[in-house]
């Protein structure tokens, strides 16, 4: 559905035409733009919308679509930019991606939204709040809803080095308490790092060409893209490269308490085999003494000897102790 329409004008946002056409038509009379807001359109809006602004197909059917990687693609006509905004649930462990479409054209800026952040309505208000940025033209709502994403993506990097930092000390405690589950959250955990890689990953490319360091130095210019705002998208980058730098290291970790656990519960199978063994090793002794003296033979040493039992017995003790403390001093038991 279509969220929102408004002319800005000198960075003011301005009564205008509610048709797209007469709404294009007077921002750019006036030296404004257009903004309109779409959150997850039928194809019949977008349709109206697309041919408006003269949107290249091909963009329109990702931007209907969804799923799509984070990019940046030129056309004649506009600017195509797709972002992916996280959401991270830390009762739940889990990492939720939506999508953000941005087409950028000379006096215009369309952004369709995917999924159920509501971060747009947040960045509109706040660039209303600044006109003077606002008053940049459509770059600065590509920047704004830029910067916006990947400083959210700082906020869920940090969530997710809390939350791993307690599942370390989940791993590494003396109790090991829960540890019947612990492999599995670890490998969840694992998932949802490759979930925000995906959004933070692909991203660093378009960035880099926003800012003009991505392509080069004699590297043509990002059309639609005011030459002024490299140093802001810069800044964008810088950040976007401690995201991913973070998701690094988180994974390098992660995957480092897997194995840590999982060498863990290796040595703890290991203890116990040499627990079961050394309880079945002081079991085999009486078992073959007693399987010995219950052959019911006639002619055995000390058959009938008065003493035999009681002698038996006390062989049998002594070896079981004397195996107790071989093992104890060993650390089988």
């Amino acid at each position: 559905m279509i969220v929102d329409c408004a002319i800005y004008r000198d960075g003011h946002r301005a009564q205008g035409p509610e048709d797209f056409s007469d709404a294009l038509a007077a921002a750019r009379a006036a030296g404004g733009f257009v903004w309109v807001g779409l959150h997850e359109p039928s194809e019949q809006e977008f349709g109206l919308v697309s041919e408006e602004f003269a949107l290249h197909p091909l963009a329109v059917e990702d931007a209907l679509k969804a799923h799509q990687r984070p990019k940046l693609e030129i056309y004649d006509d506009s600017l195509f930019v797709v972002l992916k905004p996280v959401m991270y649930e830390p009762h739940s462990d889990v990492v939720s991606t939506g999508e953000i479409m941005i087409f950028l054209g000379d006096s215009f800026v369309v952004t369709v939204r995917h999924g159920e952040s509501d971060g747009l309505a947040v960045v509109r208000h706040r660039l209303e709040q600044e006109p003077e940025m606002l008053g940049q033209g459509p770059t600065s709502v590509l920047y704004a809803i830029a910067d916006s994403t990947v400083d959210h993506y700082l906020v869920v990097a940090t969530e997710l080095q809390t939350d791993l930092e307690e599942l370390e000390a989940e791993v590494f405690s003396p109790d090991r308490g829960g540890s019947r589950h612990t492999a599995s959250r670890i490998y969840n955990f694992k998932r949802q790092i490759t979930e925000f890689r995906r959004a933070t990953g692909p991203l660093a490319l378009p960035m880099a060409r926003l800012a003009g360091t991505g392509a080069g130095v004699f590297s043509p210019p990002v059309p639609f893209v005011d030459d002024k705002a490299r140093p802001f998208f810069r800044d964008v980058s810088d950040h976007l490269t401690r995201v991913n730098e973070s998701v690094e290291g988180l994974d390098r970790l992660v995957s480092d308490i897997l194995s840590a656990h999982l060498a863990q519960t290796s040595v703890q199978q290991n203890d116990d085999m040499r627990k079961i063994s050394a309880w079945a090793a002081m079991a085999a002794v009486p078992t073959m003494i007693a399987g010995i003296y219950g052959m019911n033979f006639d002619h055995m040493p000390e058959l009938h000897w008065t003493w035999s039992y009681p002698a038996v017995i006390v062989l049998m003790a002594l070896l079981e102790l004397l195996l107790y403390r071989q093992f104890k001093r060993r650390g089988w038991l």
